[in-house]
């Protein structure tokens, strides 16, 4: 297939989801245009999108992976800059769901599109056909719906619509593009009202008002069981409607009532009269400040549906049922729900056979497979396992057989028999998921894979249960491996480094594990990385030492018996960045404390976009002591190139001392924990291939371990500058003194230490002040009180 290379985005309309796209699209490197109407006279013309950038800096989770960024989007306006999408490879229309409206905004932009470029629609539920009436047979062919969900920079999910005409090839140059340069997970759906994730996800909020009203549970108690102990979104569902705002779930709701009239489930498409009350009453959820919750003060009330009065809130799910949702076997869970007399126990069940029922019956209509069905919404509404793998996981045809009868007795929301390919054949024996594909209706056979180029890209593609495929934890040839890590390779000549520790926290097994992988490394391969199994799932690269193991070790010998670990941890970290071969950091998640040094001491770093990077050892009364602020020196004597190195220094410092995070890989490069030459991955899925790629790279470049060289510090000069700007932030009551002995300890160790401005120290003079200042405060009663905090609940104490 020849290369598309996009140059240029157009993104049509500065509303919220319009400007995030754009935001996103910058993120990406990708060029962009954000229009929107002129302003009104007396206004800048380009005043509404200009509005809309600012919004954009102000909004969170935020759009931006670097707010720095935000000049980088182009302003225009449909009165004087239509000539502008000359230079388009894709126009993306985002503005409201009216038809009317965006017919009328077609028709002033389609001049004006470029011969090649394909167009879309970010409609979340109108129909793409409709959408391209009028349209001559070529812009037809070019065009198609292109769905993100919101925030688009953090959701996973893209929905790709095509029409009856739009060509193949655009929608595989569309879903290349998707994947790879945004990073997104794209399904294929067919042009049926709200496609395929808002078509199965709303109902799924429909039945659970339907069932909670039915069995007489409460807001919150429905949120808490329909959240994180079913494996779905924290927020649970009425929460998550507040936040998604209840207008537009109102909207939502209407589209599928006004297109389906002969849909079985059609007497569930209304807007529940308490949706309806709260929106004529003005509460729309999270942006008018009161929904299904209202925050009071401190407190968060819920809605009462009897009374339309907000009362305490907080209620969770009864013990037996919280147990019952903790049983790992899926087939006992599902029997347990079912045969339970409690109503928590029935309205579960209830949901559960309701969506079965629901998405058995419009596979067919809605999608191509059943695997698309499941992606949609664990990518689109946060789900960790779809509707079809739960019902394969809890055993398909014993299942299939209960909502059966269900639906013979009545108990079901409407009367449609279960189509008949859930009990035949091989779907009958095993389910919709199987190693040759998933199941299409349409087709009567099992849909495998895309084969798109992109996807090589991807070694390990995201699973679905019952569907084969490789497992990272078992994948390749295991070299070594041990409860701290795996040492393996997929045959190739980069050897892999995969942490199994929890939170891929680094103790004893973690260090030996990269000596040795250094060791093998240096053997027998090109390179090695650092990669761990659960990098694209949401995974930590490393939540730093393993403070925990290291306790028993202080308790029997206080900080002396510390040292040896310390020591061992930053000569691992030493040996790794003077490796003969190339180490290649593969992060993820987050990387803080100890794992950010990990990090810092690899040849090269090849990040995730969703990177959290950060030197936090402050919160626990602690300085990094693994190589980070050695490395924040070593980083601004290169950088100085002979100026004053204090200017260079000041952004080291800084992250250290308030235990600064990057919230992107693009905010880590601004805080100089990623170089400039460090790559940013969007998809997760490719971080391996990529960072292998970059191994192998490097190694037949001529990879030579760099020579250490002498640091020049600031002596004293630099650190008595900075503890003046310490001691003001003390004595104004900024800072407590604990935080001022912190800083000042930092500031020490950055600075070279009490010797003459222009001092040249080593590395090694470094890591040894790190090492004496990390176990002074071991002994700390302060420094204890917040590893103690730490440990006990999580949260970091502020003293």
């Amino acid at each position: 297939m020849s290369n598309f290379n996009v140059k240029k985005v157009a993104v049509l309309g500065a509303g919220v989801m319009g400007a995030q796209i754009a935001a996103h699209c910058v993120n990406a490197k990708v060029p962009v245009v954000l229009f929107d109407l002129p302003g009104k006279e007396g206004t800048p013309k380009n005043g509404i999108v200009l509005k809309a950038i600012e919004n954009l800096k102000k909004l969170s989770p935020a759009p931006f992976g670097d707010k720095a960024d935000a000049e980088l989007i182009q302003v225009a306006n449909y009165e004087d800059n239509l000539d502008l999408l000359a230079g388009c490879d894709l126009i993306i229309e985002a503005i409201a769901e009216r038809m009317d409206w965006k017919h009328d905004l077609y028709k002033k932009v389609a001049p004006h599109i470029a011969q090649n470029a394909i167009f879309a629609s970010n409609t979340s539920g109108l129909s793409i056909n409709k959408l391209a009436e009028g349209f001559d047979a070529d812009l037809k062919a070019r065009f198609c719906g292109v769905h993100f969900f919101n925030p688009p920079r953090y959701m996973h999910l893209v929905e790709l619509i095509p029409t009856t005409d739009t060509k193949p090839e655009i929608l595989d140059q569309l879903e290349t593009f998707m994947t790879s340069v945004l990073g997104k997970g794209v399904v294929r759906a067919k042009d049926t009202p709200n496609f395929i994730a808002n078509r199965v996800g709303v109902f799924g909020i429909l039945a659970i008002i339907h069932e909670a009203e039915k069995f007489g549970l409460s807001v919150d108690v429905v949120d808490d069981l329909t959240g994180a102990k079913l494996g779905r979104a924290k927020s649970g569902t009425f929460r998550t409607a507040d936040v998604v705002g209840l207008d537009t779930m109102g909207h939502v709701i209407k589209t599928m009532e006004d297109n389906l009239p002969n849909d079985p489930f059609a007497a569930l498409y209304k807007t529940p009269a308490v949706l309806s009350g709260l929106v004529a009453k003005g509460a729309l959820g999270q942006k008018s400040g009161a929904g299904f919750y209202k925050k009071v003060g401190k407190d968060i009330m819920r809605l009462d549906a009897a009374t339309g009065e907000y009362v305490a809130g907080g209620k969770k799910a009864d013990d037996i049922i919280a147990r019952i949702l903790k049983e790992k076997d899926p087939v006992k869970k599902m029997k347990a729900l079912r045969e339970s007399t409690n109503p928590q126990g029935q309205f579960l069940w209830a949901i559960f056979r309701d969506a079965f029922h629901y998405i058995a019956i419009h596979l067919e209509s809605i999608a191509d497979n059943a695997r698309d069905i499941d992606f949609a919404m664990r990518w689109g509404f946060g789900w960790n396992v779809g509707p079809f793998e739960t019902w394969q996981a809890a055993g398909w045809g014993q299942v299939a057989q209960w909502v059966k009868e269900d639906i013979e007795a009545g108990k079901a929301l409407c009367n449609a028999p279960l189509p008949a390919w859930v009990f035949e054949g091989k779907v009958g024996e095993q389910g919709v998921h199987t190693a040759e594909g998933s199941f299409s209706p349409a087709t009567k056979s099992y849909t495998p894979r895309s084969e798109l180029a992109v996807y090589k890209r991807q070694e390990f593609r995201a699973p679905v249960v019952g569907g084969g495929g490789a497992d990272p934890k078992t994948a390749g040839v295991t070299v070594h491996e041990d409860e701290s890590v795996r040492l393996w390779h997929t045959g190739d000549d980069v050897l892999i480094l995969s942490l199994k520790t929890k939170m891929h926290v680094i103790g004893k097994g973690v260090i030996g594990g990269i000596q040795r992988g250094l060791a093998e490394a240096e053997k027998n391969f090109k390179g090695l990385v650092i990669w761990n199994t659960d990098a694209a799932e949401g995974g930590a690269f490393s939540a730093g030492a393993d403070l925990q193991e290291a306790l028993p070790a202080f308790m029997a010998g206080g900080a002396k018996a510390v040292d040896p670990i310390i020591k061992e941890l930053q000569d691992t970290f030493m040996k790794m960045k003077y490796s003969n071969v190339p180490v290649v950091a593969a992060v993820a998640g987050i990387a803080l404390g100890g794992g950010c040094e990990m990090m810092l001491h690899a040849s090269k770093r090849v990040a995730a976009l969703e990177s959290y990077i950060g030197l936090v050892e402050v919160g626990v009364g602690l300085i990094p002591g693994g190589g980070g602020l050695k490395e924040a020196a070593v980083r601004a004597a290169r950088e100085a190139k002979g100026n004053d190195i204090l200017q260079f220094l000041k952004t080291g410092f800084t992250n250290a001392a308030t235990a600064n995070v990057s919230k992107s890989a693009l905010e880590a490069k601004a805080m100089g924990y990623l170089k400039e030459d460090d790559i940013i991955v969007f998809n997760a899925y490719e971080l391996l291939h990529v960072a292998k790629t970059t191994a192998r790279a490097m190694a037949d470049a001529g990879y030579r371990a760099p020579i250490q060289r002498p640091v020049p510090v600031t002596g004293r000069y630099g650190w008595g500058t900075i503890r003046g700007q310490l001691v003001n932030m003390r004595d104004g009551g900024f800072i407590s003194a604990h935080d001022y002995k912190l800083g000042d300890m930092i500031a020490e160790i950055v600075s070279g230490g009490d010797i003459d401005q222009g001092s040249v120290v080593s590395e090694q003079w470094l890591l040894d002040m790190e090492r004496k200042a990390f176990l002074e405060l071991l002994n700390h009663p302060k420094s204890q009180e917040r590893i103690m905090g730490m440990l006990q609940t999580g949260k970091p104490v502020r003293n």
